[in-house]
């Protein structure tokens, strides 16, 4: 059986208090953490997630609300936990050069503490279809800046599959990335659709039908999104929130 658990549901900004992107995924071969943004230790603790347990960390893109808490969870891994299994870092292309140049900057460089564990980076590219981890995966480009390196990703633990936009906005090839998934977790930062780069509900509404797929949750969700959430006509992510597939 696979679980799906909500760590951080919130946009950048936090929205309606909540924290930044992160879910964790576990099936029958392990467990990983798809987006680390920067409030991902927090919410870790405060659920009662052993860093431990999390053999990948899965980034879909650059911004700090998916991958900022990255160093200071090896931080935490090293000095708090111990840590002694090893730990893979995968993401878009440059991932290693970007969580080292943010580790450096935030003033944990990697290459001035010897870490307790292995640590290993794994670039993935779109349409790769790979063993990472515990999971499989297979990456898609997806509608956000480009500068960021936006992907989405299937991941099959060896259970249930599920896809992850990331974030994104609308985009045609994107029903046919998640087809035949029990589960898509997609974002939905806007209630009405302002950006290009971040889906809103009217859009969400307007493809739904398209969408074969089995459930649908919503998260990254802005403010406007976070307060109406309880009104709305698809299920919605808060932090905390776990299921079963």
């Amino acid at each position: 059986m696979d679980e799906v658990v909500f760590v951080g549901t919130s946009d950048a900004f936090g929205a309606g208090g909540r924290r930044q992107s992160a879910v964790l995924v576990r099936g029958p071969r392990g467990a990983l953490l798809m987006d680390c943004g920067a409030t991902t230790n927090t919410g870790l603790a405060e659920l009662g997630i052993q860093r431990d347990e999390i053999e990948t960390l899965l980034v879909s893109h650059f911004h700090g609300d998916h991958f900022g808490g990255i160093p200071l969870f090896l931080l935490a891994a090293m000095y708090e936990d111990n840590r002694k299994q090893p730990l893979t870092i995968a993401g878009p292309p440059g991932i290693e050069e970007r969580v080292r140049a943010l580790a450096q900057a935030m003033g944990h460089g990697l290459d001035t503490h010897e870490l307790p564990f292995s640590l290993s980076f794994h670039e993935v590219t779109a349409e790769t279809n790979e063993e990472i981890g515990p999971a499989r995966v297979r990456a898609f480009e997806t509608q956000h800046q480009i500068e960021a390196h936006p992907h989405g990703y299937r991941v099959d633990l060896g259970g249930a599959k599920l896809a992850y936009s990331g974030d994104t906005g609308w985009f045609e090839g994107l029903p046919g990335q998640i087809a035949g998934v029990d589960l898509f977790v997609c974002e939905c930062t806007l209630f009405d659709h302002r950006l290009d780069f971040h889906l809103s509900l009217d859009e969400i509404s307007e493809h739904r039908a398209q969408m074969d797929i089995g459930r649908l949750i919503l998260t990254h969700l802005g403010s406007e999104m976070s307060r109406r959430r309880g009104e709305v006509e698809f299920e919605t992510a808060d932090d905390g929130f776990s299921l079963t597939l």
